[in-house]
């Protein structure tokens, strides 16, 4: 046996690696992974953390995060958001984000900024995607990508029609920044796909209509929408010979385009979210379910988890935000015809992600232990520059894994959550069946049968 100490063992795994899931544990020194083998074969750790057995997987990596939200008071927010929603992440095996930014101001000067208030107060290493939001951010995307910022999301072209400050993003604009996406190792497009036009007249009929639940909001927005905006982005991506992802495709509509763009050898992908997995628009949410694109029926929701297990959708996140229940509910309940004025979003999501995803994935045998890795963890990795330092158990690579007990169960209340705002999810009430009981970031254990055990800070800006 070994007779070195390192900082960090966990024993009595069955520990989830790119070439299987073996049993053993994993040994971490100074950060890093160092080893992973049979509990026989690891040095001793001046922490040990004893498995009982249990799954260990790479810690989850969130591709899709808003903190700091410019409508939430950006960009004093964004301090507080990051202790507070990754104090939740780590907590449900969350070790790493990407978190979208959008102001109207340049970016390039705020870089230091966004840098160093997210070292000063996340629990989990970061990076950022930036918002093309305005003209003036196109000229910026080559100074962003040397600076490791090398995701550029465009909303094509949703919101062209509303108040909101985003200028309308049309073709042209696409083109500008996937020609610029092409020329840059690494580089990739991100894209909202939602028709404003036909949005717009499917939303005018249901409100005309009179109803405000869920219902009308999904026919507001129908899939349709959705699938024709990613066969232009398709186009596009052909056409600049760029790479493109499609973030949060919600539909059996959205899901066959995307797949038909993969089989023509277009570098378009698909990302799907938790809350589409795990709610449908039957659920009784009111305000609480309202996301854009919106929930749909179960017949798309079994369309994605097919399309996870195919690899049609290679990418899980949360689209998590961080706003409270009375600006949620515009201090005016859950349900009521306020849910056409309602803001969208789910919250917390980065902490349900991991349970929700063993409880109606892994326990209910729609994919298996390694996808929910893949999907959740090293394809997010991959596809946006981190791997192998994150989202893999190997030799090498970042020291951030998560014990997950498969049978562990919980209901999902205000109890539950550790971020700011625990008070309301799409998941409340909901019985959960498999939980994280330790998570440990950069060799360091953060979290251990739900107490938090380290300082907020200390965490790494990720350049890509």
């Amino acid at each position: 046996m070994p007779t070195s100490t390192v900082d960090l063992v966990v024993r009595n795994a069955r520990v989830v690696t790119p070439s299987g899931t073996i049993r053993g544990g994993v040994a971490c020194d100074d950060g890093v992974v160092v080893g992973v083998g049979g509990d026989a074969t690891l040095p001793a750790g001046e922490v040990e953390v004893d498995a009982e057995g249990n799954v260990c997987i790479p810690g989850l990596v969130d591709p899709h995060v808003h903190l700091g939200r410019r409508d939430a008071g950006y960009p004093d927010q964004l301090e507080v958001d990051f202790e507070t929603e990754t104090r939740g992440a780590v907590h449900g095996g969350v070790t790493c984000l990407l978190n979208f930014v959008e102001q109207e101001g340049h970016y390039v000067p705020d870089l230091d900024f966004f840098r160093d208030v997210g070292e000063a107060n996340s629990y989990v290493d970061f990076g950022y995607h930036m918002v093309m939001s305005h003209e003036h951010h196109i000229d910026e995307v080559p100074a962003l990508a040397a600076a490791g910022v090398k995701s550029f999301k465009m909303f094509f072209n949703m919101y062209k029609y509303t108040d909101i400050d985003i200028e309308p993003c049309e073709a042209d604009r696409v083109e500008r920044v996937l020609s610029q996406v092409a020329e840059i190792p690494g580089a990739v497009g991100m894209f909202h796909a939602e028709n404003a036009e036909l949005q717009r007249e499917c939303e005018r009929a249901a409100r005309d209509s009179g109803r405000h639940d869920l219902r009308a909001w999904a026919d507001a927005s129908p899939p349709e929408a959705e699938a024709m905006q990613i066969d232009q982005i398709g186009h596009l991506t052909r056409f600049t010979d760029a790479d493109s992802y499609v973030v949060h495709v919600s539909s059996a509509q959205g899901v066959e385009a995307v797949e038909r763009w993969q089989r023509r050898g277009v570098q378009v992908t698909g990302e799907t979210l938790v809350t589409f997995l795990a709610n449908t628009v039957e659920d009784d949410l009111g305000v609480w379910g309202k996301v854009s694109p919106p929930l749909r029926t179960p017949r798309h929701q079994e369309a994605l988890w097919a399309a996870l297990r195919r690899g049609v959708i290679d990418n899980v996140g949360t689209d998590h935000i961080a706003t409270s229940k009375e600006q949620h509910e515009l201090g005016r309940g859950q349900h009521g015809p306020h849910l056409w004025e309602a803001p969208p979003g789910i919250q917390p999501g980065m902490e349900f992600l991991l349970p929700m995803m063993l409880t109606e994935g892994y326990n209910r045998n729609r994919i298996t232990m390694e996808r929910l890795v893949e999907v959740c963890a090293t394809n997010n990795a991959k596809r946006f520059g981190l791997y192998p330092r994150k989202g893999v158990i190997a030799p090498g690579s970042d020291a951030d894994l998560v014990v997950v007990d498969t049978d562990a169960t919980a209901t999902i209340d205000d109890d539950f959550f550790h971020t700011r705002e625990p008070r309301w999810s799409s998941v409340h009430g909901r019985d959960v069946r498999g939980l994280p009981t330790h998570t440990i970031v950069g060799g360091e254990l953060a979290v251990a049968d739900g107490e938090l055990l380290v300082e907020k800070g200390g965490r790494e800006f990720l350049a890509r």
